[in-house]
């Protein structure tokens, strides 16, 4: 991943509503749900949300399929992985495995100490 995909996908991310609207999409999975249910679970108006969705499209972290009247949306796991894979890939000197959130857990924050 290059820096500037990089910098649009946190720079998505970086807003309440979008914030919301991802971690919400996560819990989903990848099947998705309509753009409506992300609005009535939001509480965010239908455009308002429809704005913020395009940006978390363009980043890459998430897809957009019509399916009749409707739009469903849905985690793009591949754009997450490259996301975290950039951010962790020079994690405690070349070892990115030990920057995943289990290993940290398990080892209480230790793994990057030397």
């Amino acid at each position: 991943m290059e820096d500037q995909t990089a910098i649009a996908a946190l720079s998505a991310l970086a807003h309440e509503s979008r914030l919301q609207a991802f971690r919400l999409l996560v819990r989903k999975g990848p099947t998705g749900i309509p753009a409506g249910e992300i609005a009535a679970e939001l509480g965010v108006a239908p455009p308002t949300l429809s704005f913020h969705l395009a940006h978390l499209v363009r980043a890459g972290l998430i897809d957009s399929q019509r399916q009749g009247r409707s739009v469903l949306y849905s985690l793009r796991v591949d754009g997450i992985r490259a996301l975290l894979g950039f951010l962790t890939q020079d994690c405690c000197q070349g070892r990115p495995e030990l920057c995943s959130p289990q290993d940290v857990a398990d080892l209480d924050g230790a793994a990057c100490n030397p």
